[in-house]
């Protein structure tokens, strides 16, 4: 299946993982977005109010999985 997503090293989000200073991994929307294929940013931003109820509906700090910052 061509659209299926693939685990392992060659996997997208190995691929466009980023770390920081303290090793901590993590993506940003917009390149989560291209991976995902979403030809236009704003239809992703409905992806992320999503992720932000499930944190809150799943008692989690929204905070301690996305974090807002401009690129």
């Amino acid at each position: 299946m061509e659209n299926e997503v693939s685990k392992g090293p060659d996997s997208i989000f190995e691929k466009i993982k980023r770390t920081d200073e303290n090793g901590n991994e993590y993506w940003t929307a917009r390149t989560l977005a291209k991976a995902l294929d979403y030809t236009d940013f704003r239809n992703f931003l409905a992806v992320i109010e999503k992720a932000k109820e499930a944190c809150i509906n799943s008692h989690q700090q929204v905070a301690n999985h996305l974090v807002e910052f401009n690129e």
